[in-house]
């Protein structure tokens, strides 16, 4: 009966309401007024109560994939993280579940991106586009030249495929994906550059693109979907939320949305997301050529009312982001300037100078003992795998983990003087 069970929950877990609703309706037949989501409970229930081990994971992992296609972002969260699965996962040592699992987080990091929780969408889509998408998800094979699998795992890759009508549409994904990595991304890039926020990258995929779309020579009219949220990046790096927001907003691809008026809901969205995104980045990169800034002004420039300016900066203040005071009376934002002093242009000098010191030393040390940072093992490459927010990591179809991560360092013995990272000195 858990087995039936599962078959059906299997069979249902990636339909959406409005397209079993058209289904019904084109049979002439009584489910298209059927509550899907009670249905799916009540299955994954009795799954839960009688099934093996393996069919409490997968079915577990349709139910919050069910969860987040109907936009209940916060229910298919809550089920992830009390379930506890991006830890047993790896231990299962099935690829097929693996493949759902990636699935399913790349559905919930949809899901949070229409309902407008930007950070929450980049935690879930950042590991799994960050290549290899489409082995991830079993929505293709690589066919590189230079590839080392054998015609047996070829053949087993193969019949992992996904069927078609299952496919997450690759495009949107993309989209999704970069244009919550631009909404992060850009503050940080818009500092000037003695600003500590410069220095963070949130999303490296998002500055490699950059960086290559920076570097072209001549560059055309965008066509695909990453040339399209590129362009969209250049123009809010200068204020410009307008061209920003025509540019995505024209994007083909928020047609394949589900729901009624998907399209049209998620657009109104991201004018809002770039919006605020404008108001900070234009006051985090024109700041210092401003004495003072009227909050009409802004008003006017961004489209906004004057509470969400004044609820945008004061935020900004709070974070010592803006170093600047409100003039309550003449509703103007006061800047002050914080420009350091000769103390610490000095302390900053030494502190430059004792890095490049440390790293010729370090230098001179691997070319002497011939161990070029090998010593600690695959620690000298940033081992320590860090979760994102959720402790959600890809796995690719040999069970490793296709995320980066960042943490460990060198750790040879030696010298006196800070060590990077993981060992000391």
């Amino acid at each position: 009966a858990a087995m039936l069970a599962e078959l059906r929950v299997e069979h249902m877990y990636y339909r959406h309401d409005s397209i079993v609703k058209a289904v019904a309706e084109a049979q002439d037949t009584s489910a298209a007024d059927g509550d899907t989501a009670k249905d799916m409970t009540d299955l994954c229930t009795y799954i839960y109560q009688h099934g093996t081990d393996r069919q409490k994971t997968r079915a577990m992992l349709c139910h919050i994939y069910h969860h987040a296609l109907h936009d209940r972002f916060l229910e298919a969260r809550d089920l992830l993280l009390m379930s506890h699965l991006q830890e047993t996962i790896p231990i299962a040592g099935d690829i097929a579940t693996m493949i759902l699992f990636n699935r399913t987080m790349v559905t919930l990091g949809l899901a949070a991106f229409r309902l407008g929780n930007i950070w929450d969408s980049h935690q879930c889509l950042s590991d799994i586009c960050s290549g290899r998408v489409r082995e991830l998800l079993a929505q293709g094979v690589s066919t590189g030249r230079f590839s080392d699998k054998s015609p047996e795992q070829e053949k087993a890759e193969k019949r992992r495929q996904i069927p078609y009508h299952q496919h997450i549409n690759l495009d949107l994904l993309e989209a999704c994906h970069l244009i919550s990595a631009m909404f992060l991304e850009v503050p940080n890039m818009a500092s000037p550059g003695d600003n500590d926020r410069r220095g963070r990258v949130l999303s490296r995929t998002f500055r490699k693109y950059h960086d290559m779309y920076d570097r072209q020579v001549f560059t055309g009219p965008p066509e695909q979907t990453r040339d399209f949220v590129m362009t969209a990046t250049k123009a809010l790096l200068k204020g410009d939320w307008k061209k920003c927001a025509d540019l995505l907003k024209s994007l083909e691809c928020w047609d394949l949305v589900p729901g009624d008026n998907g399209a049209e809901e998620i657009k109104t969205m991201l004018v809002e997301k770039i919006k605020q995104t404008g108001v900070r980045t234009y006051l985090l990169a024109f700041s210092a050529q401003y004495d003072s800034l009227s909050l009409s002004q802004l008003c006017e420039m961004f489209d906004m009312t004057k509470n969400e300016v004044h609820a945008i900066v004061s935020k900004m203040m709070i974070n010592h982001d803006l170093i600047a005071s409100w003039d309550q009376p003449t509703e103007t934002i006061v800047m002050r300037n914080v420009e350091p002093s000769a103390l610490q242009l000095l302390a900053l000098q030494f502190a430059e100078k004792a890095t490049s010191l440390v790293d010729a030393n370090e230098r001179l040390l691997d070319a002497k003992t011939g161990n070029y940072g090998y010593k600690d093992g695959d620690n000298w490459r940033g081992g320590n795998n860090q979760g994102n927010r959720f402790g959600f990591r890809s796995f690719d179809k040999q069970g490793g983990r296709s995320g980066r991560g960042g943490g460990g360092g060198r750790g040879n013995k030696g010298r006196g003087g800070g060590g990077r990272g993981g060992g000391g000195r």
